[in-house]
């Protein structure tokens, strides 16, 4: 069993950054694939970063590659997603997720673990 709580999220204008964390629970954080999701109001959940057991593989959506930086630190437990040169559309609840199976994944469907959402909201 894995508990995630995320953190960092806030109000920010266009350009801005903002760096969140996941921190997890747990013993074997160390044996997770790692991810972070966002859910726009009236949108679907979207696939945002994922990260491998060892931090060694990483993979972006589109939509933010070049401007988000996935890393984790597996001595703190924790995970993190650097924000940079934040768009209004980047404005969504993030989630990050656990996986036990996946090197990396992009599908929701492979996470086994959810944390609450932290909000992020970006001004124009």
């Amino acid at each position: 069993q894995v508990q995630l709580v995320e953190s960092g999220g806030g109000l920010v204008q266009a350009g801005g950054s903002l760096r969140l964390s996941c921190a997890a629970s747990g013993r074997t954080f160390r044996t997770y694939a790692m991810g972070w999701f966002r859910r726009a109001p009236g949108k679907e959940r979207e696939f945002v970063a994922t990260i491998s057991r060892s931090g060694g593989n990483t993979n972006y959506s589109d939509s933010v590659k070049g401007r988000f930086t996935i890393s984790r630190d597996n001595t703190k437990k924790t995970v993190y997603l650097q924000m940079n040169s934040l768009k209004p559309e980047d404005t969504a609840l993030y989630y990050c997720a656990a996986d036990r199976l996946s090197l990396t994944s992009i599908n929701p469907e492979s996470y086994d673990y959810w944390g609450q959402g932290t909000q992020v909201t970006v001004s124009s």
